[in-house]
């Protein structure tokens, strides 16, 4: 309230002086919530940009945080401000902060044309913390949610495919976590556990570039235990889905051919 009353004093004021005459020019100056000329807030805007693009990630920062304050939330000036805030807090290192930022664009006002890409960059900051496949997971999962959310919210948007792009690296990462998990249980000759991992490898990720050499641990630690039909199993779908890699023949020797006479 106070701040609309600041606002509203401002526009008095200004239409009064130019009732009176107020100004060589003539030209009223357009005032924004705060009671700064709107021309202000877009040189204040136009210098945060360069500062952004020289790297100045700090300067620009608040700068842009100003100039997003300065106008209503909806003004596509704000909006602006507030998604190239969050790319100045990316640059910082400040991926959480970036996320939030970003989350604002896309949840405050879900109609601007930046919201999806805000989303995505959401996204991008959680994964950014998610560096390392063998460290927890949690920024990851949060990363493919956030690009799920994306895909959901706007199918059709422009940053729809690289959403899915960027999941379906994301899901390499996970792989190779549970990949790298299952040869540490191998190590130990603990194979129903590296069993559960190689398993679930396929299952949740069967078009991973790490899924066939899963398969074929998998076929190993089977062996191992004297698994028999599970081998045949899992070499048979190995044969069908991935017969051109390395390795599958020396693992999964092809049956004999039956119709063969003696």
């Amino acid at each position: 309230m106070k701040h609309w009353t600041h606002w509203g004093w401002a526009v008095v004021m200004a239409a009064g002086l130019a009732a009176c005459g107020g100004g060589s020019s003539g030209v009223r100056a357009i005032a924004t919530p705060l009671g700064i000329p709107r021309a202000a807030v877009e040189s204040l805007y136009a210098e945060a940009v360069a500062l952004q693009a020289r790297g100045k990630w700090a300067d620009a920062a608040t700068k842009f945080e100003r100039a997003a304050l300065e106008v209503p939330a909806g003004d596509t000036l704000a909006i602006q401000a507030r998604f190239r805030l969050a790319e100045c807090q990316l640059g910082k290192g400040e991926q959480l902060q970036a996320a939030r930022e970003f989350r604002k664009v896309s949840d405050e006002t879900p109609n601007a044309g930046l919201a999806p890409e805000a989303l995505l960059r959401a996204g991008d900051a959680y994964a950014e913390l998610w560096r390392r496949p063998e460290l927890d997971p949690t920024y990851g999962q949060t990363a493919v949610a956030t690009y799920q959310e994306l895909l959901n919210r706007y199918p059709d948007s422009d940053v729809a495919s690289r959403a899915r792009w960027r999941i379906k690296g994301l899901e390499e990462d996970f792989a190779v976590k549970q990949y790298k998990a299952a040869q540490y249980y191998l190590r130990l000759k603990a194979y129903d556990s590296a069993i559960l991992y190689l398993k679930d490898i396929a299952a949740t990720y069967p078009q991973a570039q790490i899924t066939p050499a899963a398969l074929l641990k998998l076929v190993d630690a089977y062996r191992r235990l004297d698994y028999h039909e599970d081998v045949v199993e899992v070499c048979g779908y190995i044969r069908r889905f991935h017969s051109s890699y390395p390795g599958i023949d020396q693992a999964c020797p092809a049956p004999p051919d039956s119709t063969s006479g003696t």
